[in-house]
């Protein structure tokens, strides 16, 4: 018995988990799982030089929500379609 045959991540396991479909990007409401489909692109003048820009992601339902989130705070700069085949780390 090793550590990792306790915890039931044996050699087996470990393969069969590598082989899971990673999930795609989800929306970042809290406890929000669905599909991204926009990128809510902003950064905090106090900490953040003025080009940074963080992202956020998020589904339709949650978009109008967390911009105005972020606008209430000073934080919003622009909101962007988000595509499966963007990094949702690399803004434009």
């Amino acid at each position: 018995m090793n550590i990792f045959t306790m915890s039931g991540l044996g050699f087996e396991n470990e393969q069969q988990a590598g082989h899971r479909e990673s999930p795609g990007a989800v929306c970042s409401r809290k406890a929000c799982r669905a599909e991204a489909t926009w990128q809510l692109l902003w950064n905090n003048p106090r900490i953040h030089t003025p080009d940074r820009r963080k992202v956020w992601l998020s589904c339709q339902e949650h978009r109008e929500w967390l911009e105005d989130y972020l606008q209430t705070r000073g934080l919003w700069k622009e909101t962007i379609p988000f595509e499966k085949t963007t990094d949702p780390g690399e803004v434009r």
